[in-house]
C-alpha cells in the first residue's frame, strides 16, 4: 500500500509498506478514502515535534470498513467511519467523569501510532465513528476538526442567543463560525489580519468581520456595540497577540475560549490582564475534542450538520490530491502555516 511518511525536517516520502494486520480482537482495518493535514503536523514534520521517526501521520481521515478481530459485534465491512484519534485509558479518575481530553496515560493515532496518511490503517474500535449512511464518506476528515470548536461550544454551555466571536480565521476558526451559525448564535463575527480570509468568513456567513491589522481592538469593540453583551470569544490562531486581542475586544462577562495552542510564551501587559478583573471574563480552556458518552455530543453534532448539508467544505480547501501530490503540497509549506486544507485523497 501507499503511504506518506515523515522522516522529520521536511523529508516526505511516498513508500509501499504492508497492508497493516489485524493484532487484537477489538483492532478494525481501515481503507482510507480521505485524510487531512492538521496545522498540528507541521511542527511534527518540520521542527521535530514526532514522537518517532519516521511515521505515518494523518488523525483527520474518513473510510470504509474491511475487516475487525472477533470482539467487534456493531461494525460490517463496508462501514463508513471517521477516525477519533484520540483513546484514552477509559480508567482514570478523568475518564471516570467524562473528562476524556484530560486523560494523561492516552494514546493518539497519527501521533502516537501510525496514522491514516495512507491507503490502509489499523486502528481500536475506540477510534472510530461511524459516519450515517447519507453522509459523503469523504467529508468524514473534516469531523475531527469541526468539533475542536463544538467542544468549546459544549464547555460554554452552547452558543445559541449568544454573540459569538471568532478571533482567527483559520480552519478551525471558519468551521466553528458555520457551527455557531448554524447552532442559533446571535451574531457571528470573524476577526484576522488575513483579507481574503475575512472575504471567505464573510461568504460563510459572518455577520460582522474586522481586520485587526487596520484596526484597534477598541475601533472593534466600538464597531460592535449591537453585540456588546452575551458574548462567546472563541481565540483559534494560538499567537500571544491574538490571545491579548481576545481579551481586548470581549465585552463585560464574556465567555472567552481558549482554542488555539500556543508555541511562544504569553506576557500581557497590567492593563490587559487587568480587562479580564474589570470585565469580569470567564476564562475557558478547551482541549481537544470529547466528552461523555463517548467520543461525546461534538461527534454526533458534527456529523449531522455535515450531513444536513449546512456546512459548506469545498471553500476551506487548498489542495487535493494523490499521494504524490499531497506530499509535494506539505514539503511546499516548509514549516509555514497552511492556507487552506491539505488534503490526501486516495478514493
Amino acid at each position: 500500500m501507499k503511504s506518506v511518511v515523515i522522516y522529520a525536517e521536511g523529508d516526505v516520502r511516498v513508500e509501499e509498506r504492508p497492508v497493516p494486520q489485524l493484532q487484537s480482537e477489538d483492532d478494525v482495518l481501515v481503507k482510507v478514502v480521505c485524510s487531512g493535514l492538521c496545522g498540528s503536523d507541521i511542527p511534527r514534520i518540520f521542527a521535530h515535534g514526532a514522537h518517532y521517526y519516521p511515521i505515518t501521520l494523518g488523525h483527520e481521515f474518513s473510510g470504509y470498513v474491511e475487516s475487525y478481530g472477533s470482539n467487534i459485534k456493531d461494525l460490517q465491512p463496508g462501514d463508513a467511519v471517521a477516525c477519533v484519534p484520540l483513546l484514552p485509558c477509559f480508567h482514570c479518575p478523568q475518564c471516570e467523569r467524562g473528562f476524556y481530553s484530560l486523560c494523561k496515560q492516552y494514546q493518539f493515532v497519527g501521533s502516537r501510532s501510525e496514522g491514516g496518511n495512507a491507503e490502509y490503517i489499523v486502528v481500536k474500535r475506540a477510534n472510530l465513528f461511524r459516519l450515517p449512511s447519507d453522509m459523503p464518506v469523504a467529508d468524514g476528515a473534516f469531523i475531527e476538526p469541526i468539533t475542536v470548536g463544538l467542544h468549546a461550544f459544549h464547555l460554554a454551555q452552547g452558543c445559541e442567543d449568544k454573540n459569538v466571536i471568532i478571533v482567527g480565521a483559520g480552519t478551525i476558526g471558519l468551521l466553528a463560525l458555520q457551527c455557531a451559525r448554524e447552532l442559533g448564535a446571535k451574531s457571528v463575527t470573524a476577526i484576522d489580519i488575513n483579507p481574503q480570509k475575512l472575504a471567505l468568513a464573510q461568504q460563510l456567513g459572518a455577520t460582522h468581520t474586522f481586520n485587526s491589522r487596520e484596526m484597534s481592538a477598541a475601533e472593534i469593540q466600538a464597531a460592535m456595540k449591537d453585540a456588546t453583551f452575551d458574548q462567546l470569544v472563541l481565540e483559534t490562531a494560538g499567537t500571544p497577540q491574538t490571545v491579548s486581542l481576545a481579551i481586548e475586544v470581549a465585552g463585560p462577562r464574556a465567555q472567552l475560549a481558549l482554542v488555539g495552542t500556543l508555541h511562544h510564551d504569553l506576557t500581557l501587559s497590567a492593563g490587559v490582564f487587568g480587562q479580564i478583573l474589570r470585565k469580569e471574563l470567564s476564562l475557558i480552556g478547551s482541549w481537544m475534542n470529547y466528552s461523555s458518552p463517548w467520543p461525546g455530543e461534538e461527534w454526533a453534532t458534527a456529523a449531522r450538520l455535515l450531513t444536513e448539508k449546512r456546512l459548506q467544505l469545498a471553500p476551506l480547501i487548498a489542495s487535493s490530491g494523490n499521494a504524490e501530490h499531497f506530499a509535494h503540497a506539505v514539503k511546499a509549506l516548509n514549516g509555514a502555516p497552511m492556507q487552506g486544507k491539505i488534503l490526501l485523497n486516495l478514493a
